[in-house]
C-alpha cells in the first residue's frame, strides 16, 4: 500500500514549502534583532541594558509590528494581481504602499520625542531601567524608514513570489544586525545606544539590497502608467480600508503583548525579565508560525486572481498541519532544554532557575497561536478585513482584557500566561464559526 498525495495538493505544494521558507525568515527580522540585541546585552555584567531594551522594545513593537499591516496588504493585493497577469497593477501596488510607507515613517521621526515621552510614562520600569531604554530607542528610532519600506519589498516580492530576493534581503538584514551587535555591544562597549544603532544600521543595509532587486526586475515601461494610476480614488479608497481593516488586528494582538508585558513589571525587576525573555522566544515561534500564514495568503490571493476556489481549503489545512508541526518543535525544544535555551540569553544563572515555571505555557499558548494565525491568513487573502478586524476586537475586550486585569489583581503571572492564551482561543472559535460558514454556503 501506496500513500499518493491528491492531485489538488501536488498542484501548489512545491510553490508552498518555497514560499514558506522565505516567509518564515523575512517575517523573523523584527524578533530576532530583539533576540540578538537580548542575547548581546544579557552577558554585560549590568542587567539594567538588558531590562531596559526589553522595556524599550515594547515600543518598536507598537511602531514596527503594528505597521506590518502594510506589508501583509501589499503582499495579498500584489499576489491578486499577479493572478490577474497583470504588471502595471503589481507595479501599482509597490507605488502605493512604498509612498504610505514613507509617509508615515516620516510622521514617525517627526514625533519621535512625544512618541518617546509617552511611551515611556505608560510602561512600568524603574528610574535606571528607563534611561537605558530611552537611550536604546533614540539610536534605533532612526531605522524606522528602512524598516517600514523593507515590509512594502518584502511583501512585494513575496506576492510576485520572489523568493531569492526575499531570502537575500532577509539574510543581510540578520546577519549584519548580528555583526554589528558584536561590534558596538561587546568591542565597543556602547551597550543600550549600540544595541539601537546596529539593528537601525542593519536595516538600512538591506533596504539598498532591495531596491537593486527593485531596479533589476520591474518592467520599466510599465512605470508611467502605474505612476498615472496613483490617483485613481476609488482604488485609493479600497486600499486603504483593506490596510486599516489590517492595521486594526495588528494593533490588537501587538497591544495585548503590551499589556502583558507592562502588567508584568508591576510585579517586579525579575518578573519582567522572566516574561520578556519567555514573550522573545513566543515571538519568534510565532513569527515564524506567521511566515506560514503569509505563505497561505500569498497563495490564496493568486488563486482568487485566477478564478480558482478548489484549492483554497486544501491550502488552508496545508498551513494549519505546518505551522502545528513548527510551533511543536518549538514547544517542546524549550520543555524539554530551558536551560540551555535561556543560557544563550542571559548568563543571570536566578533568571534561569526561575524562568522555567512557566514555560508550560508554551505548548498550549504556541499551537494555538499557530491555528489562529493560519486562519488569519486565509481572511487576509481573501480581503475580509472585517472578519479579521472583528474576530482581534472581540478577543481583546471580552477574553484577554479580563483575564489580564485579573492577573494584576492577584499579581499572578500564571494567569498573564493565561490571558494571552484565551486570547488565541477566542481568536479561533471566531474565524473557525465564520470560515464553516463559508463552507456551508458553497
Amino acid at each position: 500500500m501506496t500513500l499518493a498525495i491528491p492531485n489538488n495538493y501536488q498542484s501548489f505544494l512545491p510553490r508552498f514549502y518555497r514560499l514558506s521558507f522565505v516567509s518564515i525568515l523575512s517575517n523573523l527580522m523584527v524578533p530576532l534583532a530583539g533576540l540578538f540585541d537580548a542575547a548581546f546585552l544579557g552577558h554585560l555584567t549590568n542587567i539594567n541594558y538588558l531590562a531596559g531594551v526589553i522595556l524599550a522594545s515594547l515600543l518598536f513593537d507598537y511602531l514596527y509590528r503594528v505597521l506590518k499591516f502594510i506589508r501583509n496588504s501589499t503582499n495579498t493585493m500584489t499576489a491578486q494581481a499577479v493572478g490577474e497577469n497583470d504588471n502595471q497593477k503589481i507595479l501599482l501596488q509597490l507605488l502605493r504602499s512604498g509612498l504610505i510607507a514613507l509617509a508615515i515613517a516620516i510622521i514617525i521621526l517627526g514625533l519621535q520625542y512625544p512618541i518617546q515621552k509617552l511611551g515611556f510614562a505608560i510602561l512600568a520600569g524603574s528610574p535606571v531601567i528607563k534611561a537605558s531604554g530611552v537611550v536604546y530607542f533614540k539610536s534605533r528610532i532612526w531605522g524606522a524608514p528602512a524598516v517600514l519600506l523593507n515590509l512594502v519589498l518584502i511583501g512585494w516580492f513575496l506576492g510576485r513570489e520572489k523568493n531569492g530576493w526575499v531570502f537575500l534581503i532577509s539574510l543581510i538584514a540578520n546577519s549584519s544586525n548580528v555583526l554589528l551587535d558584536y561590534v558596538m555591544i561587546s568591542q565597543w562597549g556602547w551597550g543600550s545606544m549600540g544595541a539601537g544603532l546596529a539593528t537601525a544600521l542593519s536595516q538600512y543595509l538591506a533596504l539598498f539590497v532591495g531596491l537593486v532587486a527593485v531596479a533589476l526586475t520591474i518592467q520599466w515601461q510599465d512605470l508611467p502608467e502605474a505612476i498615472k494610476a496613483l490617483s485613481d480614488k476609488q482604488a485609493l479608497t479600497s486600499t486603504l480600508v483593506l490596510k486599516g481593516n489590517i492595521f486594526i488586528r495588528f494593533l490588537i494582538l501587538i497591544s495585548s503583548y503590551a499589556v502583558f508585558t507592562n502588567l508584568s513589571a508591576t510585579m517586579g525587576k525579575e518578573i519582567l525579565t522572566e516574561n520578556g525573555l519567555l514573550l522573545q522566544i513566543v515571538l519568534v515561534s510565532q513569527f515564524s508560525v506567521q511566515g506560514i500564514g503569509m505563505t497561505v495568503q500569498t497563495l490564496i490571493g493568486n488563486f482568487q486572481g485566477q478564478g480558482d476556489t478548489k484549492r483554497v481549503m486544501p491550502l488552508v489545512f496545508t498551513g494549519i498541519f505546518h505551522g502545528l508541526l513548527l510551533s511543536l518543535g518549538f514547544a517542546l525544544i524549550v520543555l524539554f532544554f530551558p536551560q540551555t535555551i535561556f543560557a544563550l540569553l542571559t548568563n543571570h544563572n536566578y533568571i534561569n532557575q526561575a524562568i522555567t515555571d512557566y514555560t508550560i505555557w508554551f505548548l498550549p499558548l504556541l499551537t494555538l497561536s499557530a491555528i489562529a494565525f493560519i486562519l488569519e491568513g486565509y481572511f487576509i487573502g481573501i480581503k475580509d478585513g472585517v472578519t479579521l478586524r472583528n474576530s482581534s476586537l472581540i478577543s481583546f475586550c471580552c477574553v484577554f482584557i479580563p483575564i489580564s486585569a485579573t492577573a494584576w489583581y492577584w499579581q499572578n503571572a500564571h494567569l498573564l500566561w493565561a490571558s494571552l492564551t484565551s486570547f488565541m482561543i477566542s481568536i479561533i472559535i471566531i474565524l473557525g464559526s465564520k470560515l464553516r460558514m463559508e463552507l456551508s454556503q458553497t
